[in-house]
């Protein structure tokens, strides 16, 4: 790998450790000409299915827009960056497991209410609220009854 520093060709690695619960692995590396060091980020590439949106149009999957997604409705939420990346691991798991090339925007929604429930209830009902289209106070506290008795918790 290439110096992001100096430009040269000569980096070694000095530590390789896996993160993001073992989906990535952190590489710290040393250039053998500047001696700067800095960390890289190895995945593995596995190709997403497409998303058939609402309106019948295809687009590839973007981890960006589920990462926005996610942060929006997880916005000053106490969820932290780990278990945000788990989240969206999870989700890009079951896409690709599904082995479909593509896949309704729909399934990607109900999954990202499924891993959002698990993380926050108040995330959950705000994301649900916008994927839902709730037009109505009813609507949220209908959503609201559900998800109290679920988890037969009296405070949402």
């Amino acid at each position: 790998m290439h110096c992001p520093f100096c430009g040269a060709d000569d980096t070694k690695v000095i530590d390789s450790r896996l993160v993001a619960g073992g989906d990535q692995v952190r590489r710290r590396r040393e250039c053998a000409s500047c001696k700067d060091r800095f960390t890289s980020y190895e995945v593995a590439e596995l190709l997403m299915p497409r998303v058939i949106k609402q309106d019948e149009t295809r687009e590839p999957f973007d981890e960006q827009k589920l990462l926005a997604g996610l942060h929006r409705a997880l916005e000053k939420r106490p969820v932290g960056v780990e278990q945000i990346e788990a989240a969206v691991s999870q989700i890009k798991r079951f896409l690709q497991s599904t082995g479909e090339r593509e896949i309704s925007s729909q399934i990607i929604g109900e999954k990202v209410m499924e891993e959002l429930r698990k993380l926050d209830d108040v995330a959950y009902v705000r994301f649900a609220s916008v994927y839902r289209s709730f037009q109505d106070l009813s609507e949220f506290r209908a959503e609201l009854d559900r998800l109290e008795q679920e988890t037969g918790d009296t405070g949402v």
